[in-house]
């Protein structure tokens, strides 16, 4: 039953050996232009429970998934110097001086209340160090909209777009196809980290 063409989902597809995180556009735009339409016209549905049709509208309203993921659907990058996409160009990193790797490592701390004891830990975190910055604020959708708004879908380029700053002032590697939703601009939260990875990743 699965092998029949009316059961196989666009969005399972691999390009080949070739990493398809960057086009996955291409994929969801079939899903995408039928979210359109259940927002804005609806579809001829059954109620079975009244026995009668009516016209069924349905909205996306996040999605979930873990961080990779999140790279492919949202189109901030989520490796490098500025991998967080909250705290976006705010991230505060350093080099290991002998791994040569970026590491995230005590500035977790802003996040906590101001009187919270571990802000003024100087032992168990960063050495000699008291953490007295607030977390960063939290950008709105339009105010993220904005910032995204002059980056093309890849669906519409033929390669990798040369976006200016990229890796030094944002992450935005494209603009997802998510956007082209009526609704996204207003979602208060547009995607959530899957807790089955974070607590695999980050708490074991």
């Amino acid at each position: 039953m699965c092998m029949k063409r009316e059961f196989m989902f666009l969005t399972v597809l691999v390009l080949g050996p070739s990493n398809s995180k960057y086009k996955i556009d291409v994929f969801l735009q079939p899903p995408i232009d039928e979210l359109c339409t259940l927002w804005t016209e609806g579809i001829l549905t059954y109620d079975v429970s009244l026995r009668q049709n009516f016209m069924m509208k349905a909205t996306l309203m996040w999605t979930i998934n873990d961080f990779l993921a999140y790279c492919m659907l949202s189109g901030w990058t989520t490796s490098g110097r500025l991998a967080f996409p909250i705290c976006m160009e705010r991230t505060r990193t350093f080099y290991l001086s002998h791994s040569h790797k970026i590491s995230f490592f005590n500035y977790h701390r802003r996040f906590l209340s101001p009187d919270h004891p571990f802000r003024k830990n100087k032992k168990t975190f960063k050495k000699k160090f008291v953490e007295t910055d607030p977390p960063p604020p939290r950008l709105s959708s339009l105010e993220i909209w904005s910032r995204v708004a002059h980056i093309l879908v890849c669906i519409e380029l033929q390669e990798q777009q040369n976006i200016s700053q990229y890796g030094i002032k944002h992450n935005w590697k494209k603009q997802s196809i998510l956007w082209r939703l009526p609704y996204w601009k207003t979602q208060l939260l547009r995607h959530n980290i899957e807790v089955m990875h974070t607590q695999r990743e980050m708490c074991s």
